[in-house]
């Protein structure tokens, strides 16, 4: 019993370990006076996005942010982060405003501090060119219409009686509303017209106007001593004439698409080669690593965690069978908002790369532990009895005798654990990880072209995965060359 617990005592070092890194991730001081942390989308063209050229962030809302920024003598960094996460990552205090076309509402103003409006709009339905069956905001009961979940058109949509499908974003709306996968997408007129301006496309338009106008501002935490000083730089902004030029600049409300300040635009083709090298990079310098890194220590995790759940300590057992029950009893995205949003809650704040290893890695050693569990299990009773009758302990004879044989045998399982895990990679984008899918959404953001650029990313993972499957067999053939058939 004594060799047991010391064998399985690595497990409570590494919980604590764990417990540590947390902490030492944590950070609840206040923020640097002379830097202006400013959280956007990124793909939110032509108000947030990567400049095809460049790939700068670039857009109305993050210029207005940087000339803010000047107009206070301050620095300003930019987060990006997935529409329906930024409120969720300003409470978590990850940046200290959201510029993002933020509508001013009732509700907002009362969880939020909003500055007074950089821009304005109007309410619009946005239909197919040759759909006359929506010519009011009436009509679209009965229809489906696609909107941010967090947007305030939203609210419109559905008390007009509309089925929403919840989307990412604007570009996503018009997607589905272009391939007939929805009736109409009610959004501001300012978007609208900008994306009308900048793409030129005459398959969509206006087709009727809700009867609400709409003020966008920045938005803070409850208290935020930066609001008053913002709404300062706003009016000095717009009497110098700043806002009405970077309006210019980005919102055409003449959507006459003017040559004057267009951009060259590229065919598919040259936009998947534009993005191949930085989709390539995320790969190599996030996407693997990540995954490697996790499931090294998912595997440590898992190995005392099947130790523990054949241990004939009772608490040990039963502690590790309540693990297992809640990594796998949960979905490894809630996981990931649990670490990254809900931590801050109790004063533990971890960056978002540490975020997503500690959960990738839990969320492994939870699945990976019944793999080698049942893999020890295998190896035939006889190989301990032997390894008894000639003096061996208990830890002895796990580390000579039976993981050696148990490792052989786990390989497969545990290849479709890593396999599995590259893929999920793909969910960190959610907690601010910049990696191949989000590197695919912000080359697509100001282009639409979303199959081209997804399939692109598509390609990479299924390569890695061919290769990660390829290295599984020579594993499996030279752990096997010692085994009798």
């Amino acid at each position: 019993m004594t060799s047991r617990l010391r064998a399985l005592a690595p497990l409570l070092v590494l919980l604590a370990t764990v417990a540590a890194l947390l902490a030492a991730c944590g950070s609840s001081g206040d923020d640097d006076g002379g830097v202006l942390r400013v959280g956007t989308e990124g793909t939110y063209a032509p108000f947030s996005f990567h400049d095809p050229a460049t790939n700068e962030l670039t857009g109305y809302d993050v210029d207005v942010a940087k000339a803010v920024a000047d107009q206070l003598g301050m620095r300003v960094e930019f987060t990006e982060a997935p529409w329906d996460a930024l409120f969720a990552a300003l409470g978590a205090e990850r940046f200290d405003v959201v510029a993002n076309q933020v509508t001013i509402t009732p509700e907002r103003e009362g969880k939020y501090a909003m500055s007074s409006p950089y821009a304005i709009g109007e309410g619009v339905v946005v239909t197919r060119v040759g759909d006359s069956s929506i010519a009011s905001l009436d009509d679209l009961r009965g229809k489906t219409t696609a909107q941010t979940a967090t947007s305030n058109w939203t609210d419109v949509a559905r008390q007009a009686g509309a089925r929403v499908q919840t989307v990412d974003g604007f570009a996503e709306a018009i997607t589905l509303l272009k391939q007939g996968r929805v009736d109409a997408t009610v959004n501001d007129s300012i978007a609208v017209y900008a994306y009308l301006a900048e793409t030129g496309d005459t398959s969509v338009h206006i087709a009727a106007k809700t009867g609400e106008t709409s003020e966008q501002a920045f938005a803070a935490r409850k208290g935020s001593p930066l609001i008053p000083k913002i709404d300062d730089a706003l009016d000095v902004l717009r009497a110098d004439g700043t806002l009405t030029k970077i309006s210019e600049k980005y919102l055409k409300t003449d959507a006459s698409g003017a040559e004057s300040s267009e951009p060259k635009q590229r065919s598919r083709w040259e936009l998947i080669a534009d993005n191949l090298w930085p989709m390539a990079k995320a790969m190599v310098t996030t996407t693997i690593p990540l995954a490697a890194v996790s499931f090294i220590i998912g595997l440590v995790i898992a190995l005392l965690v099947a130790l523990a759940r054949m241990a004939e300590n009772v608490i040990l057992s039963r502690l590790a069978r309540v693990y297992i029950s809640i990594i796998r009893g949960t979905p490894l995205l809630v996981q990931l908002f649990i670490i990254f949003y809900g931590l801050p809650e109790l004063g533990v704040k971890v960056p978002p790369l540490p975020a997503a290893v500690v959960a990738f890695s839990l969320n492994v050693g939870g699945y990976a532990a019944e793999i080698i569990r049942s893999a020890i299990m295998s190896v035939p009773a006889g190989q301990r009895e032997a390894a008894q009758t000639i003096g061996m302990d208990y830890a002895t004879t796990m580390r000579r005798i039976i993981l050696p044989q148990a490792a052989r045998i786990a390989v497969p399982g545990l290849s479709n654990t890593l396999i599995s895990l590259v893929k999920d990679t793909s969910l960190a984008s959610t907690i601010l990880v910049v990696e191949v899918l989000q590197t695919a959404k912000i080359a697509a953001a100001p282009t639409f072209e979303f199959f081209s650029l997804y399939m692109t990313a598509a390609v990479y993972y299924w390569v890695v995965c061919l290769v990660l499957s390829a290295l599984q067999g020579r594993l499996e053939l030279r752990l096997g060359r010692f085994i009798k058939a």
